[in-house]
């Protein structure tokens, strides 16, 4: 499968555009994202597994064109339901998420047409990075947290800024040395799969920072996990595995699986 960017996804977007209108959405549905498909999202999922199934709900907020939802629905076999803030990309995902159940906009950052609780669990896929500000994170998080029921389980993946400058298979992490401080502006650089790179800014939250914003949410029971690629040889696809040497990822693993309860 192709899974959408491994930036942010244009929910995440309260104070730019950076993935919007016709030609973002295209750009944003381009991303090869090989490294979000060893280290990310088959990790996500196996979190989601252990909770949730046939019959449950589960929202992805900030879905892009809706790739990564579609492979929820079919390996799960939950009612997923897609958000995002781009008309244009929500319509890319209703054409091709076809295993996908709903599909709502969100509007000055809410899901004004799903009801608070109405969720068994929500995953969140490189959304963070495209917010400016610590209350910016804290409205997305509280909202994540309005859609699940007490007791839910939200699956957060992110990028770690604090390997600037690796050169991963098809991401690259602000420049190399630099070091961010909460907030601070970032170029992230994404490998398309026609195999030029695509320039994004992005803003850096380091991931210690998650936990303590999540209890302020409304969330408990917060674990972190770091996969690597000794752990994806058994549950990525074996063709991936094999498509490269996975040096960088290797060394200094860049994505990061944040977890907690709903409250």
């Amino acid at each position: 499968m192709s899974e959408s960017a491994e930036g942010p996804g244009p929910a995440g977007e309260t104070g730019g555009a950076a993935w919007s209108g016709s030609e973002g959405a295209q750009a944003y549905a381009a991303m090869e994202a090989a490294t979000n498909r060893l280290l990310g999202y088959p990790f996500v999922f196996g979190t989601l597994s252990r909770r949730i199934g046939a019959g449950s709900v589960l929202v992805d907020y900030g879905c892009g064109p809706g790739k990564v939802a579609d492979s929820a629905a079919r390996r799960l076999g939950a009612y997923v339901i897609g958000v995002d803030i781009s008309p244009q990309i929500l319509e890319l995902a209703r054409d091709g998420a076809r295993a996908v159940a709903e599909f709502h906009l969100v509007e000055d950052g809410r899901v004004t047409t799903l009801a608070d609780g109405c969720a068994d669990a929500v995953m969140c896929n490189h959304v963070l990075a495209s917010l400016p500000t610590r209350e910016a994170v804290l409205d997305v998080l509280t909202e994540i947290r309005r859609l699940l029921r007490p007791g839910g389980l939200f699956v957060l993946l992110s990028t770690d800024p604090a390997h600037s400058g690796t050169p991963y298979a098809s991401l690259r992490i602000g420049e190399p040395g630099e070091e961010y401080a909460p907030g601070d502006r970032l170029t992230v650089r994404l490998l398309r799969t026609d195999g030029s790179w695509e320039e994004r800014d992005n803003h850096a939250w380091p991931v210690d920072l998650l936990p303590g914003l999540l209890e302020r949410a409304g969330f408990g029971d917060i674990a972190q996990l770091r996969p690597t690629v000794a752990e994806a040889l058994t549950v990525a696809d074996p063709d991936l595995v094999r498509s490269r040497p996975w040096q960088a990822e290797r060394v200094s693993p860049p994505l990061v699986i944040t977890t907690g309860r709903a409250v």
